[in-house]
């Protein structure tokens, strides 16, 4: 599967690249995107995360956020907007769009759901999350929302995610391995970089890029993980 980010439009006056990206969405297998799947008795906690694509000054992009420093856990990580699954939510895209409001203040009446990835397992909190793909139809301002939860907010452009400049493979003082970008002052890995790195090569938007060339987390990132240890 190869997409091309010049695609013109596809339906529903929807850019060709982003109806590629949702099929793959819908065709990829859990373990194409992690090795973390949720445990079979249901035991795991709902939740869900946006993945919300636009078209910005620099082409199509990719809405993100670097959570507060000063959270007991994932302290200042890059990460989708998102979170834990309300009684009163509809379903994961009701999850995830709330989420992506109150953190970021994004008006979901401009986002198009256009489709889900699977299921996937995030040990700390024992949650199954579900990454919910977003076209940002008519977009809004955004801005950091609850300083609490969110440090800052950001229009990641696709291109500099795909750039070989900007990819490493992180390792982690735990013995985790995988990949990371770095761009500029955010660190994008773990569980979010996980998936990025992942659905973009499974449809065909990866380019070559040296996975031998290695990274480790930044100093904030290390004192606050073992600070909340």
């Amino acid at each position: 599967m190869a997409a091309r980010l010049d695609d013109g439009p596809g339906q529903d006056g929807r850019p060709g690249w982003l109806e590629e990206l949702a099929r793959g969405a819908g065709q990829i297998e859990p373990r194409q995107l992690s090795d973390f799947l949720p445990p079979t008795d249901g035991s795991a906690r709902h939740a869900a995360v946006l993945m919300l694509f636009g078209e910005g000054p620099a082409g199509p992009d990719l809405l993100l956020t670097e959570r507060s420093h000063d959270m007991r856990s994932h302290a200042a990580q890059v990460s989708f907007p998102g979170g834990a699954s309300d009684p009163e939510d509809l379903g994961p895209e009701h999850t995830a769009l709330r989420e992506a409001e109150e953190e970021t203040g994004v008006d979901p009446d401009g986002v198009d759901v256009v489709g889900r990835l699977p299921d996937l397992f995030v040990p700390i909190g024992n949650f199954a999350v579900t990454p919910v793909l977003g076209w940002w139809r008519e977009p809004s301002e955004i801005s950091v929302v609850d300083p609490a939860e969110v440090h800052s907010v950001h229009r990641v452009p696709v291109a500099d995610l795909l750039d070989p400049a900007n990819r490493y493979t992180l390792r982690h003082p735990s013995g985790f391995v995988g990949p990371a970008f770095v761009l500029g002052d955010l660190f994008v890995w773990g569980f979010t970089g996980g998936i990025i790195s992942r659905l973009f090569a499974f449809v065909g938007w990866e380019k070559p890029w040296d996975r031998e060339r290695y990274t480790e987390l930044p100093d904030h990132m290390v004192e606050r993980l073992w600070r909340n240890r």
